[in-house]
């Protein structure tokens, strides 16, 4: 199965070098020693409690980087926190979505707890340092700073402060901050209030929580993120309703939404990121910028997409996806309006910016976070072409992780997750080539596994693909700087295991398992001792 993907890998790479013999012959000889790693590491006995073993990866190191490469892994206030009524925080859209409807997160779980990460967060630093790691990019909850979502009504100084003390405890042992503004989680008040981001009105509200933000933390903090992963808060919030606010069309009756529009409401919340996203970058770079020499930029998701068929109406469907889900963003920032292909499908339901609007979003990047973590096969469908308007059928294609009965990739826990490590080496070769290669971290990339509290702690340990799933990655990774993309730096997801959206606890990212059933502890798995020897093994 292994030998079988990488054969399809090579062919994909074949395609792209035809007429570089040189260059096909390095990649089909790198892609046949990262065949034989795979199979060395899915058949081989592991032992978790010995980090001399070197797993066959001795000839990729952290010395294989540039010089200033960062590493670091990423998480999210929602995700890691807990304290959901402590302190003076208020309620986040996550704290309501969960609690009103249970049954959309798997095991009806929530993040009121999570990983205590508001209690234990000297502990995980300390992870982190004695891991290598050199940054650790998390999200500051809105709520917790302030709990009505507005300056005017109140600033929670102890929400501050919990964040100094992050920061601070940070920074003394060498690891820099990355910090992300909104990771899905806007006040409930806000959304109550005018509809959150559906709503121009957030524009205001979202800049002065930026500025209090630099105020606070920009003296000590050089890097920002606006907003995490635009898309998926589109996608997932008002298209399909699985994630908070949990809005979508109600004649999209499997999905179960009380309240929405998926044909335009996922277009609006998208358009006001953007927005929101611009009037922070321009006061930043207009006020702090120059005094605080820090940098600011924007996180968005990528997966890799494969036509289903090498024909044309496939061919041209994995683009226009691609452009659907990339593009949406991405052509705004750097040209300063949405994809034609959008534009033309779509029509008058995707909102317009003004002159002045192009002006703010076009360029309004110091550097793109991307997040990738699997690819995905797309077909054309003709049959949507009549479907009742919905940005979950615009853009007329289907969506798959098989063909042929065959999957792209190995599955990890998750339905949507197959390992394909070739496709962060196609997407930022694309980035590269399509957007004059910008600066880029790759902010997050992960595997899963099930959560199965059937099996002993040892075994839950020994997590050998994960090992797999990130040394492949940060392989393409590193032979596309080769090939010129301006990549600075790479995220793990996640140091810990932690409440994975709608999904809950039943899957687990972390190259630490976090013992949920008995105070939260933090064991290292088997990937974790990986990454410290990765992390401190240099060139002889």
């Amino acid at each position: 199965m292994y030998y079988k993907n990488c054969f399809l890998q090579i062919k994909l790479i074949q395609l792209r070098f035809t007429n570089n013999i040189v260059m096909e012959f390095r990649v089909h000889m790198f892609l046949l020693v990262t065949a034989l790693f795979m199979l060395r590491i899915s058949n081989a006995a592991v032992d978790v409690d010995d980090i001399r073993i070197d797993y066959g990866i001795s000839a990729l190191n952290r010395s294989s980087f540039p010089p200033g490469f960062v590493f670091g892994t990423a998480s999210a206030a929602y995700q890691y926190e807990g304290g959901a009524r402590e302190d003076g925080k208020g309620p986040s859209i996550w704290d309501t979505f969960t609690q009103k409807y249970p049954e959309k997160i798997v095991d009806r779980s929530n993040g009121d707890v999570a990983l205590d990460s508001y209690h234990k967060y000297k502990k995980d630093v300390r992870i982190m340092k004695k891991m290598g790691f050199d940054a650790y990019r998390f999200s500051i909850s809105w709520s917790r700073v302030l709990p009505y979502g507005k300056l005017n009504k109140g600033i929670n100084k102890k929400g501050l402060a919990y964040y100094h003390n992050l920061i601070d405890e940070l920074l003394a042992k060498g690891i820099q901050p990355y910090v992300t503004l909104f990771h899905f989680d806007i006040p409930q008040a806000l959304e109550d209030e005018y509809g959150g981001f559906r709503s121009p009105a957030v524009v205001d509200d979202f800049r002065d929580y930026a500025e209090l933000c630099f105020k606070e933390f920009g003296h000590k903090v050089k890097y920002w993120v606006t907003i995490n992963e635009p898309y998926s808060y589109c996608y997932g919030g008002y298209a399909s309703g699985l994630f908070a606010p949990g809005r979508c069309s109600d004649w999209q009756t499997k999905l179960n939404c009380t309240g929405g529009d998926s044909a335009i409401e996922p277009y609006l919340v998208g358009h006001h990121q953007l927005l929101a996203h611009a009037e922070v970058v321009k006061l930043y770079r207009t006020k702090y910028k120059e005094s605080q020499k820090g940098e600011i930029g924007i996180v968005l998701i990528a997966n890799w997409l494969v036509p289903y068929a090498e024909v044309p109406r496939h061919q041209y469907a994995a683009k226009r996806s691609f452009d659907f889900k990339f593009g949406w963003f991405m052509k705004p920032l750097t040209r300063g309006d949405y994809p034609h292909v959008m534009r033309s499908y779509v029509r008058n339901r995707l909102p317009k910016f003004t002159k002045e609007q192009k002006k703010l979003v076009k360029g309004s990047f110091d550097f793109i976070g991307l997040n990738y973590y699997s690819a995905f096969y797309v077909a054309y469908d003709g049959s949507l072409k009549t479907a009742r308007p919905s940005y979950l059928t615009d853009a007329r294609v289907h969506q798959t992780v098989e063909r042929n009965g065959i999957p792209i990739g190995p599955k990890a826990a998750s339905d949507w997750l197959h390992i394909f490590p070739i496709g962060i080496y196609n997407i930022l070769m694309d980035i590269k080539k399509t957007y004059n290669n910008p600066v880029i971290y790759i902010t997050e990339n992960g595997y899963d596994d099930q959560n199965n509290a059937s099996i002993p702690l040892k075994e839950a340990l020994h997590d050998k693909k994960r090992i797999q799933y990130h040394q492949q990655h940060l392989s393409f990774i590193n032979l596309a700087i080769k090939h010129g993309a301006n990549i600075k730096g790479y995220f793990a997801w996640s140091l810990l295991d932690n409440f994975e959206w709608n999904s809950g606890f039943t899957v687990r990212f972390g190259l630490y398992f976090v013992d949920y059933k008995n105070g939260l502890k933090r064991y290292p798995k088997m990937s974790s001792r990986w990454f410290r020897k990765f992390l401190h093994r240099r060139k002889h």
